[in-house]
């Protein structure tokens, strides 16, 4: 089976009633990204590129998290919520004419990975349909695959409509099935809603295929894979499952954390080699650290790109549009925004940079603060190469400070300083001996009684 003759119907019109959220269930995050942004994605590094959502009326924004991610995307609104069978029914409208595989999918099973949609997709070179079974710690609940001694797939029942000992058998339905051709979708014309529930089950398609004589392979992954979110508590623990993943990952690539579950990754985070991570660092999207950076304790990063050799931290902050060169230094209570610290520049304790660009092997002194809002618009600092900047100054923006210049400490530069100048800009120190013994006594007279 080729990759163009795969299409995937991703089941997403879940409201989030459960989550006690006004917000559609897949589009709450894990590892900073969309639920159904990971399934999209597993399901496009798998070769599924192109999918069928089938989602809830008024949720356009969970088309628009589709969009991030490679490949075609086509919707389906169901209007009824009547089960899992009525809602693969209803995306068969957007199949436009395609012939080969389709697989269903949950939108709200972030842990998903390609590797699992390759074993279903293998299981379907032997076998007209495969369907995803895993076998969880507590199976209560959950749909029960029934296998012969061979161990091909029987039947599927649900929890609440099975028997004693169909209850005793641990492996159970993901909820994902592979079938071979698009054209098998018409059995599920054949479901019925005689079941506890009344709704169309998805899991009645097997013994409907068995009477077509069918095969069905029964493919089995681990239960993180599967794992679905249904309330806040279970989006904690995909949370934790993704981060443990994420972790191996970084370490595997040579990555040194003395402790890896202090620190938590975003999805997108990249790692270069010799990297070393200090407890406590906190990851969001659109990180980049380059080979041999050092990230000291209880950082916070954002969009932001780290150079080779680079030190940040502890306690820095890295915004959006933090860029530190090669060689650099962001020292601790630094926060970074929008900002281009040039190689071998050093800021190194207590400052806000924003909205900036500091020269290569520019020296940032304590305090330091880029004024770079005026209550209406932002404007950028400039610092040249090898310029100084004393402790406690403020550089009011827009402005530009030469290369080479020192900036005398507790200045306020609000003019452009020209390169290899002294700038001093500070009221004159004004030093009058014995003031404060006047000053007292005359209080003193002065105190009430």
């Amino acid at each position: 089976m080729t990759h163009s003759d795969r299409i995937a119907i991703v089941l997403a019109a879940g409201s989030g009633t459960r989550m006690k959220s006004s917000q559609p269930k897949v589009l709450h995050k894990v590892a900073h990204r969309p639920m159904i942004a990971h399934v999209l994605a597993a399901a496009q590094n798998s070769g599924l590129g192109t999918r069928i959502l089938v989602i809830g009326p008024d949720m356009d924004e969970v088309l628009n998290a589709a969009h991030n991610i490679p490949g075609e995307t086509r919707a389906v609104i169901q209007t009824e919520r009547r089960g899992t069978g009525h809602a693969v029914m209803t995306a068969r409208q957007a199949l436009d004419g395609h012939e080969g595989a389709v697989f269903v999918l949950y939108g709200d099973s972030p842990l998903l990975r390609a590797q699992t949609l390759d074993a279903m997709a293998s299981g379907l070179d032997s076998a007209d349909i495969a369907v995803l079974g895993y076998r969880p710690p507590d199976p209560a609940g959950l749909g029960r695959m029934i296998c012969d001694d061979d161990g091909q797939l029987l039947e599927i029942v649900e929890h609440k409509d099975a028997n004693e000992a169909q209850r005793e058998i641990g492996f159970c339905f993901s909820g994902m099935i592979a079938f071979s051709t698009a054209r098998q979708l018409d059995l599920l014309d054949q479901l019925t809603t005689d079941n506890v529930q009344g709704e169309f089950y998805l899991t009645g398609i097997v013994q409907i295929a068995k009477k077509a004589g069918l095969r069905i392979a029964a493919v089995e992954c681990v239960p993180d894979d599967v794992m679905g979110v249904n309330s806040c508590a279970e989006l904690a623990e995909a949370e934790a499952m993704m981060q443990c993943r994420l972790r191996a990952r970084a370490m595997e690539q040579g990555v040194t954390m003395a402790d890896p579950n202090s620190v938590f990754f975003a999805y997108d985070t990249v790692l270069g080699v010799d990297v070393v991570l200090e407890p406590g660092i906190f990851f969001g999207p659109g990180v980049t650290i380059g080979d041999g950076v050092h990230i000291r304790a209880f950082s916070h990063l954002e969009n932001a790109r780290i150079d080779a050799g680079a030190v940040v931290g502890p306690y820095a902050r890295l915004r959006p549009g933090a860029k530190i060169g090669e060689g650099a230094k962001v020292g601790n209570f630094v926060e970074v925004k929008n900002a281009d610290i040039g190689p071998g520049a050093k800021v190194s304790h207590l400052s806000y940079i924003g909205d900036a660009d500091i020269g290569a092997r520019a020296n940032i002194g304590a305090g330091t603060i880029t004024c770079n809002y005026d209550g209406i618009n932002k404007w950028r600092t400039v610092v040249g190469e090898g310029a100084f900047i004393g402790s406690n100054s403020a550089l009011v923006a827009p402005v530009r400070v030469g290369k080479g210049s020192f900036v005398a400490s507790g200045s306020v530069v609000t003019a452009d300083v020209q390169d290899d100048a002294l700038v001093l800009a500070r009221a004159r120190q004004e030093v009058k001996p014995g003031w404060v013994s006047r000053f007292r006594a005359r209080s003193e007279k002065l105190k009430v009684k």
